[in-house]
């Protein structure tokens, strides 16, 4: 961010920038302390929260309204994950003391056109100036019928193990966006998955089918083996996942027969935003052909075993991971 003479002070840029997102309804124009919000009748409210901080979750100079979108996104991948519809969210805004009123403007154009494509309006937040870099939190909030959590510890022995979309692509994207993959992409292939990792896709078009089906759901930020290990952990049983079956891109295949060892990268780098889900075998079938009606694809990977840990395996049956595998973590 450029320096800038002329900046708004912090109420003139809320009411400028910010209460023109909001739902008159619930926060009034961000004129109060609080926001007010109504649960329809039978429904239960779900809360999620993610943090962002610049050159962590993305490139400080990433365009603005990239930043804002992924920032959403990545919140909304959560509430896909449980079955929930989104109902509104709050932000808290860390400016760096470079900050200016054009990438600010940049930021909430982002902001806006999510909010339209996912009906997710701003109800509130705060905005502070940070010592270093830009740090963005979102705290999310969506509902879903009351009665049946979608947790993750609810995975059970016979359950078959189900991914949305494809594999990969974020953490290819950010080798991508690196530039360390010039050499083995097009530059079509290049553009996609750096579009990947950083614009993901939240299923919010699958929760009816998660509600419907899902034992056990999240999804999958930090790398299909870490997260799939994640889930095992909290249900107590082992999960087992085919390599052949889990569906890559054309680009992330491409690379993978080209340099095989960035498999590795596809299946534990993480910024899928896909999602992980468990459902009984009987709901195969019924799974598949549900499926069929969304524009994301729906692929089984696994199945949920009695044991401890994750198990890839080739297709000769070879046991190419065995037992627990770490996932991103930040400490």
């Amino acid at each position: 961010m450029a320096k800038s003479n002329s900046r708004r002070g912090e109420s003139a840029l809320i009411a400028h920038y910010f209460a023109p997102l909001c739902d008159p309804d619930a926060s009034f124009g961000l004129t109060d302390d609080a926001a007010f919000l109504t649960v329809p009748d039978g429904q239960q409210l779900v809360l999620t929260k993610d943090m962002l901080v610049a050159d962590v979750h993305f490139f400080a100079n990433d365009r603005p309204e990239l930043i804002a979108r992924k920032a959403l996104r990545v919140n909304l991948s959560d509430l896909a994950a449980k079955g929930a519809s989104p109902l509104g969210y709050m932000l808290g805004l860390g400016l760096p003391a470079d900050w200016n009123e054009d990438w600010l403007s940049a930021f909430c154009e982002g902001l806006k056109q999510d909010q339209g494509e996912f009906s997710f309006p701003l109800i509130g937040g705060d905005t502070v100036k940070t010592a270093e870099r830009l740090t963005l939190s979102i705290t999310a909030l969506g509902t879903v019928k009351a009665g049946k959590p979608i947790l993750r510890r609810n995975a059970q022995p016979g359950d078959d193990v189900y991914v949305s979309g494809t594999i990969g692509d974020g953490a290819l994207g950010l080798l991508a966006r690196r530039g360390t993959l010039s050499k083995l992409t097009t530059s079509k292939q290049s553009d996609y998955l750096v579009d990947r990792f950083l614009l993901p896709r939240p299923r919010i078009d699958l929760s009816p089918l998660i509600c419907h089906f899902a034992s056990a759901s999240m999804d999958i930020s930090d790398g299909l083996l870490g997260d799939a290990a994640k889930m095992a952990m909290a249900a107590g049983v082992s999960i087992t996942l085919m390599l052949e079956d889990i569906p890559l891109s054309d680009a992330g295949n491409m690379l993978v027969q080209r340099q095989p060892n960035l498999m590795h990268t596809a299946l534990s780098g993480g910024d899928d935003y896909e999602l992980l889900f468990c459902a009984p075998r009987m709901h195969r079938e019924a799974i598949m052909q549900t499926a069929q009606t969304f524009k994301t694809p729906i692929t089984c990977v696994g199945a949920v075993e009695v044991g401890k840990g994750v198990n890839l395996f080739d297709r000769e049956n070879n046991c190419l991971v065995a037992g627990q595998n770490g996932a991103y973590e930040h400490f």
